[in-house]
């Protein structure tokens, strides 16, 4: 056999094998989730003694906005919705750890101001409706980190049906969120003991003492080099200057409870518009995805065409120069067809980039009423908050004649 002869023996090898490696591509396409099983909630079924019922604050989340992801533009990340997002997501996380029944009061605290006996705090790695990444980490008023962990779900394909069955909960992700509170329960069951538990609690009222007057509470606590809080005394337990920080604190409690209605009602006007295009979202990221990997696998095969009919042209045969002329041509145009589908597949980007612009309108910042003032918080939380700190610092002072 000739080498001639053996060219177009090898150019069907070649295609062969990029058609299959194509057709793989295909295959691999959609992985749409289809299971509509709801992950157990792990519940606390014993009584907790009170000075050992840990108190639980969720940190607004970080929405991750990246300065490289907001200048790409391939990248489907929408500030505003990424912001909303970090208020949305630690508010039913909240709901799920109050549903354990295995914490005291858990709230959603806008900054890290609050002192409270367990602190979690969230960072969003994805949020495409169709899959939602997290990166969790939970630390105690001592300054002991119990665990970081990253957790991923992944939306049913059901879950955003109008027709959604009984069993199928309101919230996509919600197995996301049972998992984290199943893990957090976990680890207080396994690796906390009652001790340790009211340590927690007694370094997080001090800190919170240490704040409003560091002079008065300066040497009962003190903070390690690594970062760790020691308790170094204690005040006497009819401590007139403690009373007084006691009443401060139930103050502040009473103000970040309000906030809780304020996160109510956000969550409340947000999640309509934000389920839809959470929806529009799924809808737009599985055919985004699968038009890109349409697109490789046509790339790959008009690849294989042109790579034949070159080979193809060695022949020394009329028909083979003809097969070589039709492969490169064809292989030429199913390659433009991969690149045309890639073309639509940025349509569906700008799409969801038009989505995002839509729903900006409808997460606008509320206004709530308090007994004394209305606080517009159109602005940051944290500042809000802030102000409302330096407010309780006057009052102790006037308190205490300071």
């Amino acid at each position: 056999m000739t080498l001639a002869s053996r060219r177009p023996l090898s150019a069907s090898l070649l295609i062969t094998a990029l058609l299959t490696l194509s057709l793989l591509i295909s295959a691999c396409a959609t992985h749409t989730v289809r299971t509509t099983q709801a992950t157990p909630l792990l519940q606390e079924q014993n009584a907790i003694a009170e000075d050992e019922l840990l108190d639980v604050g969720i940190h607004l989340f970080n929405p991750g906005l990246d300065d490289d992801d907001l200048e790409d533009k391939d990248s489907i990340i929408f500030p505003e919705i990424r912001k909303a997002e970090a208020r949305f997501m630690p508010y039913h996380l909240m709901e799920t750890l109050q549903s354990s029944a295995a914490w005291g009061a858990v709230r959603v605290i806008p900054s890290t101001q609050s002192s409270v006996d367990l602190v979690v705090e969230g960072e969003i790695l994805l949020s495409d409706g169709e899959r939602l990444e997290l990166m969790i980490t939970i630390t105690d008023a001592t300054g002991l980190r119990w665990y970081q962990k990253n957790y991923e779900g992944i939306a049913s394909r059901y879950a955003y049906s109008k027709h959604r069955a009984s069993n199928v909960p309101a919230e996509p992700f919600q197995n996301l969120y049972t998992d984290i509170a199943n893990d957090l329960l976990t680890f207080r069951r396994q690796e906390m003991q009652a001790a340790q538990l009211r340590r927690i609690r007694t370094i997080a009222e001090l800190k919170f003492a240490q704040s409003f007057s560091p002079d008065a509470f300066s040497k009962h606590i003190t903070k390690t080099p690594a970062g760790d809080y020691e308790i170094q005394q204690l005040p006497a337990t009819n401590d007139p200057m403690m009373q007084r920080i006691r009443l401060i604190r139930e103050r502040d409690y009473l103000f970040v409870d309000t906030l809780q209605d304020y996160y109510a009602s956000f969550i409340k006007d947000m999640e309509k518009p934000y389920r839809q295009w959470r929806q529009m979202s799924y809808d737009e990221s599985v055919a985004l995805r699968e038009m890109e990997r349409e697109a490789l696998g046509r790339k790959l095969v008009g690849m294989a065409a042109i790579v034949g009919g070159i080979m193809a042209a060695g022949s020394n045969s009329s028909s083979g120069r003809s097969a070589a002329n039709i492969g490169i041509a064809s292989g030429a145009y199913i390659v433009k067809s991969g690149f045309d589908k890639s073309a639509e597949s940025a349509m569906h980007v700008e799409a969801l980039q038009e989505l995002g612009d839509s729903l900006e309108a409808a997460i606008e910042p509320q206004v709530i009423e308090l007994e004394d003032r209305t606080i517009t918080l159109s602005g940051s939380v944290e500042n809000q908050y802030g102000q409302w700190r330096d407010l309780l610092r006057d009052i102790y002072k006037i308190d205490t004649g300071l």
